[in-house]
């Protein structure tokens, strides 16, 4: 589409209506020497980043972008510097063969445009992001590079990394100094693992390097190698931060640490392993201002929804979510627990450790080193005249006949297993040792989860699916014309998916189910009756957002579930 680039940013803000020929002069007139027009009218509070860029997007049709959601190739970065970058207010962003995309709030600023070109050799092409995104890139991206030099990685060579990095330690006296550069590549670290949605950071010790890779949507991508010289005083930096004793280095350790990033709450939890290498760290990351709690955000469609909140709502019973490690399930019991809390309600909970924090919910750590088991604590627990009980995971028989106790007498019980379906669960509790009768008088449903990425919607395409995918929707009985397929893009990092949900299989215990039990009947038995009943199985629910146009078949096929 042909852009018009005769106009200016005032006349294009002043068609647009964000601003008057008034507020346009006044800010021309009174602008400091050097000052953009558009920076000016910001500052005098005639309009806001964001209404220029809406306006520029409307006016020139260039496309705007959410620099935060991209993965900018580390190629891009070495062709234009941070000073630069910084002083003409713009990011690079990808290279397209012999064309450089750059991200700005004033694609009308034609000497800065033909100074990128002059500078790279390349053509130029505009995108539209705001002011502050651009800023926090580029504080990102070359404030990690400029991190790594002043540990002496990428110095001249005259002078060897081991050197630098030695006088920058013997120099690191004070733990406390925040321009340390170890401090600084730890903050890093970290605000690299908050702004892509990273779940985990991985430090990987190799033989001689170490990995910084994060779990993203569930897929660990390795971010960088940095020399193996710098990671015991990486690890060490860690420790201290998370109260470990950095002394020791021969066994593992677990640690916690609470702060904020860019003015976002932050729960981190630590853990140490020595290995051949040398010591290994993974810290889980929880991002505690993140709207994820609500029932609403878990990805129930209305069925799952209503049979989910029947379970939950009973006065009595054990109700349990279940899947391998990292399907969710504890984000699903906190969505639970917000929905119920109450100021009428007793609820306590018991876990290993309290994950997230919950107004008005009492939350017990359990502690092994002094016997305060999941047991021991349930005991307790049952004489504070609780509602509503929380169990972290039911792991054990001991812990199962408390749970099944606590339902009989007339609480309502939430817990985690590990299983890999909803019927297969009930299997496990007998496998446990707990009788059938007992489990059939108190358990009330079982939710089975999984969780799939969806497909990007900024570069999927539709397609006709193939005749073995057609079978295998017809054999599950979904009918299906078109299937999305995940390509890549900028936005998803090329990886063709941004984000998860979940999908569940949801068995409501009802009285056929439990004569079934009671009557040790076979666990296909059971399954049977519950599809009869309507629940739906994992795959067939994948299959679901797959028509839907959410996820793709080979993700849904990557959890095999069928």
């Amino acid at each position: 589409m042909a852009r018009n680039v005769q106009k200016r940013l005032g006349d294009v803000l002043f068609e647009q209506g964000v601003v008057t020929e008034r507020q346009i002069n006044e800010a021309l007139r009174k602008r400091e020497k050097g000052e953009k027009i558009g920076e000016a009218l910001i500052r005098f509070g005639y309009c806001t980043d964001s209404q220029i860029v809406d306006a520029l997007e409307k006016s020139l049709a260039i496309k705007r972008v959410n620099i935060q959601l991209l993965y900018i190739d580390e190629q891009v970065l070495k062709l234009l510097d941070e000073e630069f970058v910084t002083k003409a207010g713009i990011m690079p962003i990808n290279i397209h063969g012999r064309r450089i995309v750059v991200a700005t709030n004033d694609p009308l600023d034609f000497p800065t445009i033909e100074n990128v070109r002059l500078r790279t050799g390349m053509n130029v092409e505009t995108v539209l992001a705001t002011k502050n995104d651009i800023a926090t890139a580029i504080s990102r991206y070359y404030g990690f590079n400029k991190t790594l030099k002043s540990l002496g990685i990428e110095v001249s060579e005259d002078k060897k990394p081991e050197e630098k990095f030695y006088e920058e330690m013997l120099n690191d006296t004070d733990n406390d100094d925040n321009e340390s550069p170890i401090i600084q590549l730890v903050n890093q670290i970290l605000l690299t693992a908050v702004k892509t949605g990273a779940s985990d950071i991985h430090i990987d010790p190799t033989d001689i390097e170490f990995k910084i890779r994060y779990r993203i949507d569930g897929v660990l991508a390795t971010e960088r190698m940095l020399p193996k010289i710098i990671l015991p005083k990486l690890i060490s930096r860690i420790k201290v931060m998370s109260h470990m004793d950095i002394t020791d280095t021969r066994k593992p350790q677990d640690g916690r640490i609470k702060t904020v990033i860019e003015g976002r709450p932050i729960d981190l939890r630590i853990a140490t392993l020595p290995t051949v290498r040398g010591e290994k760290a993974v810290m889980r990351v929880l991002d505690l201002s993140r709207d994820n709690q609500g029932l609403d955000r878990l990805g129930l469609n209305d069925g799952e929804r209503a049979i989910f909140d029947r379970l939950i709502t009973r006065a009595n019973g054990v109700v349990l979510v279940s899947g391998p490690t990292g399907s969710g399930k504890t984000t699903t019991l906190y969505a639970a627990l917000d929905q119920l809390n109450r100021d009428d309600i007793n609820i306590i909970t018991v876990e290993d450790p309290v994950e997230i924090e919950l107004e008005g919910i009492n939350q017990v750590n359990v502690n092994p080193d002094i016997d305060f088991t999941f047991a021991n604590a349930l005991r307790s627990i049952l004489r504070q005249d609780p509602n509503i009980i929380m169990i972290g995971e039911i792991r054990d028989k001991e812990t199962a006949q408390i749970a099944v106790k606590a339902a009989l007498t007339g609480h309502l019980v939430l817990s985690t297993i590990h299983t890999n379906s909803a019927v297969k669960t009930l299997t496990r509790l007998v496998d446990m040792g707990i009788d059938d009768f007992l489990v059939a008088s108190s358990l009330s449903g079982v939710v089975a989860q999984r969780l799939v990425r969806l497909v990007c919607q900024s570069c999927a395409v539709e397609e006709t699916p193939s005749k073995n995918e057609k079978e295998i929707f017809q054999r599950h009985g979904v009918d299906i014309k078109k299937v999305k397929r995940a390509r890549g893009c900028p936005i998803c990092g090329q990886k063709g998916y941004k984000g998860r949900t979940a999908i569940f299989e949801i068995l409501d215990v009802n009285e056929e189910i439990i004569r079934m039990i009671s009557n040790k009947a076979h666990e296909y038995e059971i399954l049977e009756q519950a599809q009869k009943d309507g629940t739906k199985l994992l795959m067939e629910a994948g299959l679901e957002k797959v028509r839907l146009g959410l996820t793709t078949l080979e993700e849904i096929m990557r959890i095999s579930l069928d």
